[in-house]
């Protein structure tokens, strides 16, 4: 099946993406198609890497079925580096995900890693966070109160139906936040009482951007500002 525009700018910043992996370590691996095309180019390359720690169900089976042993994330303290797509990524490399589902685990393993390389097409590249919806995963009892409080906050939640998380919980996907300031926000979020976390990546944000472009891939580092 030939590529949409679209998913040839996630492949070439994919590939792009095997060239930041060192030979011979554990390997933080996300979720998502821009994922799957890393996945495959990796393989493709002929890089060893002596396992990986996966943010999803879906991304362990796609490892497994190339042969990569894939580890519980219990089983190490960290990574040397994380590789992961994004719904969103702003000039400071602050991101929204989760658009997949698979936030919690992904923020996980974002917290494990030495250095998140993020990789995905010119069109997550946005000013400011929020028009993509921001998906919030949430234990089924708290669905009720979260909700309420989102609107609260100025958003429109609403339940991902017929879906449910790797770990047995909701997701709301929240329309029409302003997300002016990602750190505050995804702290705030975090603080209700049912959410198990949200999609809003900022306390540990990108350190390596990929982006897939019509004029190739632009790779970017975080400045990071010096205390």
């Amino acid at each position: 099946m030939a590529l949409t525009h679209a998913d040839e700018l996630k492949r070439l910043a994919a590939v792009a993406a095997v060239a930041e992996v060192p030979e011979d370590i554990f390997l933080g691996v996300g979720t998502g198609s821009t994922v799957n095309f890393f996945i495959d180019a990796l393989v493709q390359s002929g890089k060893r890497i002596r396992g990986a720690v996966s943010s999803s169900e879906a991304s362990t089976e796609r490892l497994r079925r190339y042969g990569i042993p894939v580890l519980d994330a219990t089983e190490l303290d960290t990574v040397p580096l994380y590789v992961d797509g994004a719904d969103e990524i702003d000039p400071a490399f602050a991101m929204i995900k989760g658009g997949g589902g698979a936030l919690t685990r992904e923020k996980i393993v974002a917290a494990m890693a030495e250095r998140f390389v993020c990789i995905c097409d010119e069109r997550k590249r946005v000013e400011r966070l929020g028009r993509f919806p921001l998906p919030l995963e949430v234990i089924p009892m708290a669905e009720r109160l979260v909700s309420r409080r989102l609107r609260e906050l100025g958003g429109e939640p609403r339940r991902r139906l017929g879906f449910v998380t790797d770990n047995g919980n909701a997701i709301l996907d929240v329309h029409g936040l302003v997300i002016d300031d990602p750190d505050a926000l995804e702290s705030a979020l975090n603080d209700l009482p049912g959410v198990v976390t949200n999609g809003i990546f900022a306390h540990r944000r990108a350190d390596v951007l990929l982006l897939g472009t019509g004029e190739g891939v632009q790779r970017r580092e975080r400045a990071v500002t010096k205390r």
